[in-house]
């Protein structure tokens, strides 16, 4: 497995087998709640699962954490630039991309965002944030309202976190990052203090 650079976007292309990935989360530290309120950059960690890049190719932007009941699990860009919460009551099923492996492609991600997109936007919560023990270790996890979903997160560093979807029906777990919004400035910014 290749190791992580910090400050990498969110988006990078580490890649690794899924037992790497599971070793390396079980090796990082537990996240608090409260350290993920705001709003986060989402990217995919690959390990060969095929939602992996997925969620890009359809213009999931990230995650927000206003409060424990108050979360907006679905971030997608619009084809104007906003970013706009969806609504979480369908299940990714990989078995999809097996039986109809376009809707993998940029087209299919292109026409959800022109057609799509504008029908699942809500301005309701659709998961709560709360601690779980996964893997033996207690820590910050989304539970989605709606979904048999749970994403639980570990620190990779100050600004980045590596989540695993355990999602009932999926064998393999999904693994992916958030980085926080604006933490590439407050980065840039240090950086250039210590000139």
């Amino acid at each position: 497995m290749q190791n992580i650079a910090p400050g990498a976007p969110p988006a990078f292309s580490t890649a690794a087998d899924p037992e790497e990935a599971l070793a390396l989360f079980d090796r990082l530290p537990a996240v608090e709640p409260t350290e993920m309120l705001g709003r986060w950059l989402g990217g995919s960690f690959a390990t060969g699962h095929p939602l992996d890049g997925v969620l890009e190719t359809f213009h999931w932007y990230g995650k927000a954490f206003r409060g424990p009941d108050d979360v907006d699990p679905l971030l997608f860009r619009t084809a104007g630039g906003a970013v706009v919460p969806l609504r979480a009551t369908l299940l990714p099923d990989p078995r999809w991309l097996e039986r109809w492996p376009w809707l993998g492609t940029v087209a299919a991600g292109t026409l959800f965002q022109r057609l799509a997109l504008p029908l699942w936007i809500t301005h309701h919560p659709q998961a709560r944030l709360r601690v779980v023990e996964h893997r033996g270790v207690a820590s910050a996890a989304m539970l989605y309202d709606h979904l048999p979903i749970v994403d639980v997160f570990r620190r990779l560093d100050a600004h980045t976190l590596l989540g695993v979807m355990d999602a009932r029906g999926i064998s393999q777990p999904f693994f992916f990052t958030l980085r926080r919004e604006g933490s590439d400035l407050v980065s840039r910014a240090s950086s250039l203090q210590k000139i």
